[in-house]
């Protein structure tokens, strides 16, 4: 996963497409933990973080997009 400094270089769409990746990622990781015994606990935490990180990103872009200048 791309770090703050790299995030701040893709595209608002690159970001978007990014985010349901991760989460179709998270969805699948979720079905196949069920059957499973051998499992990666840390991988869904990571992947949830890897999102909130992507749309922390989104979200600053908007909010810098639509704030009224202060005159």
């Amino acid at each position: 996963m791309a770090k703050k400094h790299t995030l701040n270089q893709h595209s608002a769409d690159d970001l978007r497409k990014l985010v349901e990746e991760k989460r179709e990622e998270l969805r699948h990781l979720r079905f196949a933990v069920a059957g499973s015994k051998n499992r990666n606990v840390k991988e869904a935490a990571t992947l949830r973080k890897q999102i909130a990180r992507v749309l922390t990103e989104l979200n600053l872009r908007l909010n810098l997009n639509t704030r009224a200048p202060k005159v």
